[in-house]
């Protein structure tokens, strides 16, 4: 077991907001703990840390088996021996269908992911942060724009991610006692891997498809950065950073 002076986990980062995350905590001089489905990609983010001097675990997980998120926070001790952070990263959409023709189980995919698996995972963070020394630590949940304001056709996603605004508020409110602070980055279009057809156009409430503009997806690494540096005694509970000017502010 290695003592790192301070340990982050991060889900879904092998690719888009969770590397570009990940790899802030790392310059900012976190060691790293990555999480995610796809080993190559989680490994290929590993490396890039390493080969700029960081520490990197790569773990490849389901968040939504319960096993699976056991064996990572395990991994997570053996290794490091406490966590001071934990980003709730990882999530998924369902395909752009109408509302009564989503199916039962797409609809359990997208909560099992975006829900149960930051649920999940808080509760393992929940049992390293208060049992170790020195204790405490920092919770931060991927809410995204869309726990404010849904896009057309997107009812599983939307539903969990303002669902993700309850967990954390319970989650900040149930940390209190063991100094384990909680709270949630909601992001307006970044421009990652899946975003980038933004620019060419996505469908609006009135039934159009207009282009978005986009932010650098580096520019939400520095807000997880200066969220998870706030000492312990301080907290952002809510953050909105976005795309200037996206059209989510003013009327539909």
């Amino acid at each position: 077991m290695s003592t790192a002076a301070k340990v982050a986990l991060v889900t879904g980062a092998g690719s888009g907001i969770g590397k570009a995350s990940a790899k802030a905590l790392a310059k900012a001089g976190y060691a790293m703990v990555l999480a995610g489905r796809r080993k190559e990609q989680l490994d290929a983010a590993a490396k890039e840390i390493e080969a700029a001097g960081g520490k990197a675990l790569a773990v490849p997980t389901d968040v939504g088996k319960p096993e699976q998120v056991k064996a990572l926070f395990a991994k997570t001790k053996e290794t490091f021996g406490r966590l001071d952070v934990l980003f709730n990263n990882a999530g998924m959409g369902a395909p752009p269908v109408p509302l009564e023709d989503v199916s039962y189980e797409k609809w359990m995919d997208v909560v099992a992911v975006n829900l149960t698996g930051v649920f999940l995972c808080t509760q393992e963070a929940f049992k390293i942060m208060k049992d170790q020394t020195p204790r405490g630590g920092r919770i931060i949940n991927n809410g995204s724009i869309s726990a404010h304001a849904p896009r057309p056709r997107s009812a599983p996603y939307t539903s969990t991610k303002h669902a993700i605004t309850g967990l954390t508020k319970s989650t900040a409110l149930d940390g209190r006692p063991y100094d384990i602070a909680c709270g949630q980055i909601d992001i307006g279009n970044a421009l990652t891997e899946l975003a980038a057809r933004m620019a060419q156009g996505v469908p609006q409430a009135d039934g159009s498809i207009k282009p978005e503009p986009l932010m650098d997806v580096e520019h939400v690494g520095a807000a997880v950065v200066h969220m998870a540096g706030l000492p312990l005694e301080s907290n952002v509970l809510f953050m909105t950073i976005m795309a200037t000017k996206m059209p989510f502010v003013g009327r539909g």
